[in-house]
């Protein structure tokens, strides 16, 4: 079947090619990405199909106003000359979109073309975040090490895996993955964003937040509460995480008080 085939599958009338603009983008791939998460091989074969169809945005913003592009096509790439951070070889979903050549995307076309738009993120659901060290689901299991972290010679990172859904994809300033983009061409967000520097600044500092949360809400004694806590935490921004975390800590320096009047009491 033909590109123009496979997009027309999705149209209310048969397109010409001169109506339509393609471009290439790599979604996601199995490295670590800047939050020490990443897909794996399985995860990446799962939403091969699963992107098929699903509509461009910019920044995860889902209204109807913000769709630029559609996905007709997907494939896997695999680089084995090309290593992950941990040494395994480099496995990326590409897709291929398309989008009308109309008077008011003509600027967004040219932005692509001149390498000015680059970045893209993707949003999916997936139902293991298993811990790299022990294997842990995060989500159902106790799991004391943090994302980030070497354990003797190896990185503490998140493996995500059984994708059920797949949602959008979007242009964005900074993305998780930094190898995500628009291939040959390039994609970025769609709107003034704040300085590169201070939001890659920020993006940090919320991931070393959210694994020191993340830390704490695994010492809960009681399972339920504990994988709760977690659950919340994963969906919390950089100001919510630090509240939490106070709040965490304020309760576990309460318990230590207590068991310390608890021991001088038996004592007596």
């Amino acid at each position: 079947m033909s590109n123009l085939e496979k997009i027309n599958q999705f149209a209310r009338r048969e397109l010409s090619e001169d109506e339509l603009y393609l471009f290439d983008v790599i979604l996601c791939n199995n490295d670590i990405d800047r939050d020490c998460e990443c897909f794996s091989e399985h995860a990446l074969e799962q939403m091969q199909p699963l992107f098929i169809g699903k509509t461009g945005i910019f920044d995860h913003n889902p209204k109807s106003a913000g769709q630029t592009a559609r996905i007709y096509d997907t494939e896997l790439i695999r680089s084995p000359d090309l290593k992950t951070k941990d040494g395994r070889p480099l496995v990326s979903l590409k897709g291929h979109a398309y989008m009308l050549r109309t008077e008011s995307n003509a600027d967004f076309i040219r932005e692509i073309d001149a390498g000015i738009k680059k970045e893209v993120s993707v949003a999916c659901s997936a139902v293991k975040h298993s811990c790299s060290v022990c294997g842990a689901d995060h989500l159902h299991a106790d799991c004391h090490h943090i994302p980030g972290r070497y354990y003797g010679q190896q990185l503490c990172f998140t493996i995500l895996d059984d994708v059920q859904d797949a949602y959008e994809w979007s242009f964005v300033a900074v993305p998780a993955q930094p190898a995500a983009g628009v291939t040959k061409h390039f994609a970025a967000s769609g709107s003034a964003s704040p300085d590169v520097s201070l939001q890659a600044l920020l993006g940090e500092l919320e991931q070393q937040t959210r694994a020191e949360v993340l830390a704490l809400c695994r010492n809960q004694s009681q399972k339920p509460v504990s994988k709760a806590l977690c659950f919340a935490a994963g969906k919390m921004n950089l100001y919510e995480l630090v509240q939490f975390k106070k709040s965490l800590l304020e309760q576990e320096h309460s318990l230590a008080d207590a068991t310390v009047q608890l021991a001088d009491f038996k004592q007596r």
